[in-house]
């Protein structure tokens, strides 16, 4: 948890920075990543912890890779970066989510490729719902994953996947134990 708690706090150092660089107030970051001012001063405070989609999109609005945010270094690759298993970057968001960034070091991605952990909602209660710009593929690898979709339940099985406009309110946990997934965001005007 200590962990976490210094992850959490180093990048709400880079956000501030990156912020400051820019020339931009909280209250404009907070509109153009679509995030509450109030939540979003707690993102800049480390007081409260990230969910992916708001990394996204603050990373988006200041104009950085969500690499620079995580690791405070920008990605250097280009061609191509392989990643053995279990070798990707490493980072947990809230409680119940654990990321493995499987493409972090390389330049310019038109996508973000993840390995997903995502446990169990012991209460079973609907989380909130985030979105964020662009589109996303979800591959189920093992467990079972529920994912509330612009207000529409999807459970998924092994070898299932879903694809969908990221801009729908999405939130994602499993069902009895955890659920491994690969997750593709694809960033908004992409293009191959």
């Amino acid at each position: 948890m200590a962990e976490n708690t210094e992850q959490i706090r180093l990048i709400a150092l880079r956000i501030r920075d990156l912020r400051d660089i820019a020339g931009l107030s909280i209250a404009e970051v907070a509109q153009r990543a679509g995030i509450d001012q109030i939540e979003y001063e707690a993102y800049e405070q480390g007081s409260t912890d990230f969910s992916f989609s708001h990394l996204f999109n603050i990373a988006e609005v200041l104009g950085v890779d969500i690499s620079d945010l995580l690791t405070g270094e920008s990605p250097k690759l280009q061609g191509y970066i392989l990643t053995r298993k279990g070798q990707g970057l490493n980072f947990n968001r809230r409680t119940q989510y654990h990321y493995q960034h499987l493409a972090y070091n390389f330049r310019e991605k038109l996508s973000e490729p993840f390995i997903v952990t995502v446990g169990e909602d012991p209460a079973d209660v609907i989380k909130q719902a985030h979105s964020h710009e662009g589109q996303e593929f979800d591959y189920v690898l093992q467990g079972t994953l529920k994912i509330v979709l612009g207000g529409n339940e999807l459970y998924l099985k092994e070898g299932d996947s879903v694809y969908y406009d990221s801009s729908l309110p999405h939130a994602m946990y499993a069902i009895e134990g955890e659920c491994r997934f690969i997750a593709v965001v694809v960033k908004e005007g992409a293009k191959a």
